[in-house]
């Protein structure tokens, strides 16, 4: 059993996420202590603990101290089988981290899985469903992995209602080496249960500033009235990904407006990745033994990641400061 101090490095709910998926893997036992510790709720919470149960059917998992505001849990997988499951997080729980976890697993797994997930497509502090297919599984393919995600219904905080399929086909890994590509974005703009309007003023405050700085781009709108209330802009381009959520008082331009300067930013740096795909790109980089990227900021995400990654594994990461950019590597 390999024993992991959930407080390590970013000490949230990405080290349980890392683990129980190369745990996985890996058919190895973990046990998992002073699990977010450090956060103002500590212990696992929904979302949390939906993932660990999910991989859990995926596996054949016993899992044990497995229970909301728990900071232990031991988990033993045995064998990551095919399956179609069916998976409610409540509320506006995160779909992509759920599937964050879950999507290493797959592409090891002894046939095809499909998830259809219930919860929110749209909330903060995770990256949007429209970041997740649009970026990561776009990298992702690069490195052999198989996957189609289709967004059904989005959900938005705190009502949630977002609904999600995912197919995983079995996939062999190899490294890639990203590089930096010319941009090329494209986006959506989306309300739920609000005018049409305020998705559209989103995406023109995008397009506006993009193209103040000589970015062409093309953002599509959509407008559908789903169980939650809520609005939100994700743009993409080829390995970079930025987005942002409407909330009440803040204005629709402004929040197309920070999305645009995220991804600005992210174009400008001249990194091969955003600082967001980098650490999801280091599970998938140990598991192939091999590959490289340069991000522009390193994030303890990413280093975290990294930890875990070199711990199950057994692998060597090499990071390099490449003149104002970080480069990741494995070894």
């Amino acid at each position: 059993m390999i024993e992991i101090d959930g407080s390590y490095g970013e000490g949230g709910g990405q080290i349980l996420r890392t683990a129980v998926a190369l745990a996985s893997i890996t058919s190895t036992d973990v046990r998992i202590f002073n699990i977010r510790s450090n956060r103002s709720q500590p212990g696992v919470k929904a979302q949390h603990m939906k993932a660990i149960e999910t991989a859990s059917k995926l596996t054949g998992a016993e899992v044990k101290g497995l229970h909301i505001g728990s900071q232990e849990i031991i988990f033993s997988p045995v064998e990551i089988k095919g399956a179609t499951y069916t998976v409610d997080i409540g509320t506006a729980g995160s779909i992509s981290l759920l599937l964050q976890c879950i999507m290493p697993m797959t592409a090891f797994s002894r046939g095809e899985i499909t998830l259809e997930v219930t919860g929110g497509t749209d909330v903060a502090w995770s990256p949007t469903m429209d970041y997740l297919n649009n970026v990561t599984c776009k990298a992702l393919e690069q490195m052999g992995y198989r996957c189609n995600i289709e967004t059904l219904k989005r959900g938005y905080y705190p009502e949630g209602g977002g609904k999600v399929r995912a197919a995983f086909e079995p996939s062999k890994l190899h490294g890639f080496e990203f590089e930096r590509s010319e941009p090329n974005i494209k986006g959506i703009s989306h309300v739920s249960n609000l005018p049409e309007h305020v998705a559209q003023r989103q995406s023109q405050a995008a397009k506006k500033l993009l193209e103040s700085k000589g970015i062409e781009c093309e953002i599509a709108v959509c407008s559908k009235d789903e169980i939650s209330t809520g609005s939100g802009i994700t743009l993409w381009s080829n390995y970079n990904g930025a987005s942002h959520l409407g909330k009440r008082g803040l204005p629709a331009e402004k929040v197309g407006e920070m999305a645009a300067e995220r991804m600005i930013k992210n174009i400008s740096s001249g990194a091969s990745v955003d600082p967001y795909l980098a650490d999801q790109l280091v599970t998938y980089m140990g598991l192939a033994r091999g590959g490289t990227f340069t991000t522009y900021e390193l994030s303890k995400h990413t280093l975290t990641n990294i930890y875990i990654t070199e711990l199950l594994l057994g692998v060597e990461f090499e990071i390099k400061e490449k003149e104002k950019l970080t480069e990741i590597s494995v070894k």
